[in-house]
């Protein structure tokens, strides 16, 4: 299937990125006439899946986030990559109120799936995480 628009942000793995991701998500989001409770919706899940790499990808700060945002005539597709730790168990991860981290609520998958039409999660220890997710256009009507 043909690319309509693609646009690839680097990120250093930084809290303050996350923001930037959700505003470039809804920027580009726009183009594929969502509803504005579908674009809240590809905020809320990009903001989760940059969260994660943040907290759990990276021991240090200095580190990137690659995102790949693409359109097609009948979905966006949004790629998040880091090279850092990786999940040891992506099934574990993908559940409810599992995290890493004690003091997290670990919703962000259940958040992503939920949101998205499509949530796949490929990561290998040691080498990062690939979250590609996928909204579905439902009127085509593309500007």
């Amino acid at each position: 299937m043909q690319i309509k628009n693609q646009i690839k942000i680097s990120l250093q793995s930084l809290s303050e990125n996350i923001g930037i991701a959700r505003l470039a998500a809804a920027t580009f989001s726009a183009q594929a006439n969502f509803t504005l409770n579908e674009v809240e919706e590809i905020k809320v899940a990009i903001s989760e899946a940059v969260s994660n790499a943040v907290i759990h990808a990276y021991e240090k700060s200095d580190e990137v986030i690659e995102l790949i945002f693409n359109l097609y005539v009948d979905k966006v597709e949004y790629i998040i990559i880091d090279h850092g730790k990786g999940i040891a168990d992506i099934a574990e991860a993908r559940k409810p109120s599992y995290s890493s981290d004690p003091e997290r609520m670990g919703l962000g998958f259940a958040f992503m799936e939920s949101f998205m039409d499509e949530l796949q999660i490929n990561s290998e220890i040691g080498m990062g995480t690939t979250v590609r997710l996928v909204k579905k256009i439902s009127n085509h009507d593309i500007h």
